[in-house]
């Protein structure tokens, strides 16, 4: 009997490892290829929003959905920021990241758009921001997080009281040779949270273990 409650406890423990899989890529040369680096600049993420048929038709279907997901990747964006804004207070962090009013401003200025971002290398957008590194990703989810993306769909069908799932993949690129330096995919599940400040804040406290840029990066 004991053996099989340990098996089962085993094969829990498995699952729970596959239901919240976590990878973090961390390019082998970092500190030799990162070592000037002074200003990253974090971009809108690609957001996805998997909502129910009844959700995206009570919001005005796929323009109003595009909406909301690009409300969401600025919102990510914004959450980053604040976090990575956190760490160099904390002297955590030794690099400084650029304001993203700036940030957008600049990709607006140049017809960057969350249509059009895919088109543009590394290099490129590192060359129009004026900054040594790119942060950029994907997030996916199952509901709005932002208060403005989770508010405008609330209003027009009570969404609410659903768990959060899906996906948030991060990517760090080398602004002069567009290398891809660091890397982190996490799947997201209930327990990060129910906004996306919450998810992010926790998201990268788990991946800032693991990011170069710390007290030793300069050494």
């Amino acid at each position: 009997m004991k053996s099989v409650v340990f098996t089962i406890g085993c094969l829990l423990i498995a699952l729970t490892s596959l239901a919240q899989t976590r990878e973090i890529y961390t390019n082998a040369n970092f500190r030799n290829i990162a070592q000037n680096h002074k200003v990253l600049a974090i971009l809108p993420f690609r957001t996805k929003l998997q909502l129910r048929p009844k959700e995206v038709e009570k919001n005005g279907g796929a323009a109003g959905v595009a909406v909301l997901e690009k409300r969401e990747g600025l919102a990510v964006q914004s959450a980053m920021h604040s976090y990575f804004l956190k760490r160099q207070e904390s002297r955590d962090l030794f690099i400084d990241v650029q304001d993203p009013n700036r940030t957008n401003s600049l990709l607006q200025r140049n017809g960057v758009t969350d249509e059009t971002q895919s088109g543009f290398t590394p290099e490129e957008l590192a060359k129009m921001l004026g900054v040594d590194g790119i942060i950029s990703g994907t997030f996916e989810s199952t509901q709005p997080m932002s208060n403005g993306a989770a508010i405008a769909l609330g209003m027009l069908g009570g969404f609410g009281g659903a768990t959060n799932t899906g996906k948030m993949m991060i990517n760090i690129n080398d602004g002069k040779t567009g290398e891809l330096l660091w890397k982190y995919d996490k799947t997201l599940s209930r327990g990060f949270g129910s906004d996306t400040g919450s998810i992010v804040t926790t998201i990268m406290r788990k991946a800032s273990r693991q990011l170069p840029y710390d007290k030793d990066f300069r050494d």
